[in-house]
């Protein structure tokens, strides 16, 4: 199943759009170019959160964790002078 998607784009776009499509791009037609694009940026998706999680529980083994206030502003500062202490 698929469905159809629209749109349109600005006049910079597209000129780059027909810069990558057909005998002289990359790409075969507009639409691989889009689905190309698409897949790429759900893999950065997928990488950036795998990448973030990893990065936590590396953070948590190593002891650089703090019990959060609940306010946001606090929890920054708390966590600027942690990492400006060298988590000490």
């Amino acid at each position: 199943m698929s469905d159809r998607v629209n749109a349109r784009l600005p006049k910079p776009l597209a000129e780059h759009v027909k810069k990558m499509v057909g005998p002289e791009g990359l790409y075969e037609t507009p639409s691989e170019y889009l689905r190309s694009l698409i897949r790429k940026d759900m893999n950065s998706d997928v990488n950036y959160v795998s990448t973030s999680l990893i990065e936590g529980f590396t953070d948590i083994s190593d002891g650089r964790y703090f019990e959060s206030t609940g306010d946001w502003e606090k929890d920054k500062a708390i966590l600027a002078d942690k990492e400006a202490a060298g988590w000490k």
